[in-house]
């Protein structure tokens, strides 16, 4: 492996699962995954966390995982951000140059970005991304990158993302706690839009919908530009309690109900077939109907898929996305839901995998649309040139050897300082015993 190689290491922290990635580019642009790992995740709900003690385990055993197969020690990361907390807004700066005779630098973007990061908000949150959709110069509109025009007036529209500070604050904690530096927090719709999106269908319209296990989030692009970002809190979890309510079923098996013979039309599901599952303590089995558990999902799933079009709504591309909707995420497998998604919407519909940016040779392991967020993370790191520190396996080899070292050398000193510290309590007590004895002959003598 090339020493000077960027690799990037990318950590999903879901409700239901926790991915850690390593990867690197190939000269053909795909990825190519050095070492993954997936772990059940038990101290997040719909993107917070709730429980630093048992994220953090998870995500040291996630990393392990991929630390392993990679053969590579995970010293930073890129991590997802997502969670009910998440909002954004639409917000325009500007400002006015010394002249009009000089060149529009990437300096001056950059200080119009940065000083979005000024304007206002609610106490206890914070700006996450700053994503410039246009730009104005000297009311020339429509202008999508401004470096090399001339102008003196330099506008901008702007889509900026704002999350609780506390929940951001939580996340990184659990993740230096881990042993790894967190390099930047991504917004998982943008990543996983990174993943599973084309520049044409980002161009012509599209709403990315991203079906986790806490919450559902939309992210909507058009003429290339971000256009509108959104988390709902509901997702697939919601629908197992459903299942678990309504049958009145443990929780594990109404999952295992909603992935082996779910469906989210209830017109498809054959209404004399059913499944038996098991009694507790000795009571007879339960029977369920493929019909009634369709009318759980289904009923569960178009409030869902309501709340996708209010959002695509709000975003005013209602009427624009050529491309229609891309649904992704582990919720994106429940059978029939893009059949569902389409006759809701009115829109074409695919489910997005993230085949387009994988090397071949791991395709078949992880291209699902499950790992579209964690794929896409590590993609995003790529196009932000931001390669992260990772040792390679000699180093760790090297660092453990040396680790072993210093313990041996720490406990032969510490048995020699024991040693020590003995023998000269017996010289101490053998030296009384001669001065006892000096003592004890010269007051016979007097």
């Amino acid at each position: 492996m090339n020493s000077k190689e960027k690799i990037v290491a990318a950590i999903d922290i879901g409700t239901t699962k926790i991915v850690a990635i390593i990867g690197r580019k190939n000269e053909k642009g795909k990825i190519e995954i050095l070492g993954y790992g997936n772990t059940p995740s038990t101290g997040v709900k719909r993107g917070v966390v709730l429980n630093i003690e048992q994220t953090v385990n998870a995500i040291r055993q996630a990393a392990d995982l991929a630390e392993a197969q990679a053969g590579l020690k995970i010293t930073e990361a890129y991590v997802g951000i997502a969670g009910q907390h998440i909002r954004s807004i639409r917000n325009r700066g500007y400002i006015n140059r010394d002249s009009y005779d000089t060149e529009i630098s990437n300096e001056d973007v950059q200080f119009l970005v940065s000083d979005m990061h000024k304007i206002p908000i609610d106490v206890g949150e914070e700006i996450i991304h700053v994503l410039p959709q246009s730009f104005i110069v000297d009311n020339e509109t429509g202008v999508k990158n401004p470096v090399g025009m001339y102008g003196k007036r330099l506008e901008a529209n702007f889509h900026i993302v704002i999350g609780q500070t506390a929940a951001s604050n939580n996340l990184k904690k659990c993740v230096t706690r881990a042993g790894i530096k967190v390099k930047k927090l991504i917004l998982e719709p943008l990543a996983s839009s990174d993943a599973v999106l084309t520049d044409d269908e980002k161009e012509i319209g599209v709403a990315l919908v991203d079906i986790g296990g806490g919450t559902t989030d939309v992210a909507v692009f058009y003429d290339g530009i971000i256009r509108h970002t959104a988390v709902i809190p509901f997702g697939g979890n919601i629908v197992t309690q459903d299942i678990k309510q309504g049958c009145n079923i443990l929780e594990r098996y109404a999952e295992q109900l909603k992935v082996k013979y779910g469906s989210s039309l209830a017109d498809k599901a054959q209404e004399n077939k059913v499944v038996s599952i098991p009694g507790i303590n000795g009571r007879p089995p339960k029977e369920i109907s493929f019909k009634n558990l369709a009318n759980i999902i289904q009923s569960r799933m178009e409030e869902i898929i309501a709340q996708v079009v209010f959002e695509i709504e709000a975003s005013g591309m209602g009427k624009l996305l050529g491309a229609g909707v891309v649904i992704t995420g582990g919720g994106a497998m429940l059978k029939n839901l893009s059949q569902l998604v389409a006759y809701k919407t009115g829109m074409d519909v695919r489910i997005g995998y993230p085949i387009q940016s994988l090397h071949s040779d791991v395709v078949g392991e992880i291209n699902q649309p499950m790992f579209a967020t964690s794929v896409g993370l590590t993609l995003t790191g790529f196009n932000e040139d931001g390669a992260c520190e990772i040792q390679s396996k000699a180093t760790l080899e090297a660092e453990k050897a040396k680790a072993k070292v210093d313990e041996e050398e720490f406990e032969v000193k510490t048995k020699a300082e024991a040693a020590s510290k003995k023998n000269g309590k017996k010289n101490i007590a053998s030296l009384f015993d001669k001065l006892g004895e000096f003592f004890d002959v010269d007051d016979q003598q007097m």
